[in-house]
């Protein structure tokens, strides 16, 4: 009898009825610095994986999320992405938040030949072919922002203080933003530039800067790219020097509905963000993606759960899921090569609204720009 069983499941297994799981790596930050940001990410995919397998899987597998943590240091990025892809042996990995991060682990998937899908907006000029990204590159955030502030209705700026975290996505942006704004007319005077170290918590000397360069006659905007949780302490020393929005407008790209959640809004009413996704937008697949996501932090106890808070980041990770899904199903096959060719024109109905496409050759997608206030 142990010979024909052998055989008839050798032959099931040929004919797409293998049932074993699917096993999927979830990388990202639960510790350190970036905290902040990245638990909603592994949440987002938990939540995400969890609904893919309620409706019976990826072609009649279960996903089997493993979750690991590289705890905010980049280096440990690429060795969780190497024990994920060799000991564990997943088909893909949704993870990273930070483009140093990105950066790490990217020789490791070259070399494993993986599928890593990158939530989070980022500084561009990248294209790996082991790569999908599914966040805001600078033409689909920084430029449209900074476009914004120099319009009329976001209140005609002509000086632009540009503040980031010291690493490679602040400091490409602001040299794309540079360009920009010296192609638009702007001085080199008007343009100024400074850079914290990640963690980073005492703004009081950054934010008398600001002002001191604000005071110098001409409308005056901020462009932040500072990431994770020293946004925290800069928001509150923005309202603690009472640099308000009608004065001092800034605009983020690293601060979502999920960042804010420990600050007084009240003195920071006003201030902008912008991205492809905000919670607030109204539509049907937001209303389900919304309440999927309370549903789900409830269900799970989660921090925060009596206030669900839904933001960009997470609208990208959930879309990349689904289009690996969708990826896979029409690859009929796990194999990165098979899913890397299945990806091109893969479209799904996103939670802003609109049905989203990712480009047929160059890894990311076509976005639609939103600005909002707090």
């Amino acid at each position: 009898g142990g010979v024909a069983a052998l055989s008839c499941s050798s032959i099931s297994t040929a004919f797409g009825q293998d049932k074993t799981p699917i096993k999927v790596g979830i990388l990202h930050s639960l510790s350190g610095t970036m905290a902040i940001s990245e638990t909603a990410l592994k949440e987002t995919a938990l939540m995400t994986i969890a609904d893919i397998n309620a409706k019976g899987g990826v072609m009649g597998r279960m996903l089997e999320p493993v979750v690991v943590d590289p705890a905010s240091n980049w280096p440990l990025f690429a060795e969780k992405a190497r024990q994920l892809l060799t000991q564990d042996k997943v088909a893909v990995v949704f993870g990273c938040w930070t483009s140093v991060s990105r950066k790490s682990v990217l020789p490791v998937f070259k070399e494993l030949n993986g599928l890593l899908f990158y939530p989070v907006q980022y500084e561009g000029e990248e294209l790996e072919r082991n790569v999908f990204y599914t966040g805001a590159a600078p033409n689909q955030q920084a430029i449209p922002a900074t476009e914004y502030l120099m319009s009329k209705e976001g209140g005609a700026a002509k000086r632009f203080f540009l503040l980031g975290t010291d690493y490679v996505y602040p400091r490409t942006t602001n040299k794309i933003l540079r360009a920009f704004l010296k192609a638009k007319g702007v001085a080199d005077a008007d343009i100024m530039e400074e850079y914290t170290p990640f963690g980073h918590a005492d703004y009081q000397t950054i934010i008398a800067k600001i002002k001191k360069f604000a005071s110098e006659g001409k409308k005056t905007a901020v462009v932040s790219t500072i990431n994770g949780d020293s946004n925290v302490p800069f928001y509150k020393e923005l309202g603690n020097q009472g640099l308000n929005a009608k004065d001092v407008p800034v605009v983020a790209f690293s601060v979502g509905e999920e960042e804010l959640r420990g600050v007084d809004t009240k003195p920071l009413v006003g201030h902008l963000a912008a991205w492809n996704y905000f919670m607030s937008l109204k539509n049907p697949a937001n209303d389900a993606f919304r309440k999927q996501w309370a549903d789900y932090a409830k269900a799970k106890k989660l921090p925060g759960a009596d206030k669900p808070l839904t933001n960009d980041p997470m609208e990208a990770a959930y879309v990349g899921i689904h289009m690996w899904k969708q990826a896979v199903e029409k690859a009929k096959s796990t194999d990165t090569d098979k899913v890397v060719a299945a990806m091109g024109g893969q479209s799904f109905k996103a939670p802003n609204g609109f049905t989203i496409k990712m480009d047929e050759k160059n890894h990311h997608l076509h976005k639609s720009v939103f600005i909002g206030e707090v």
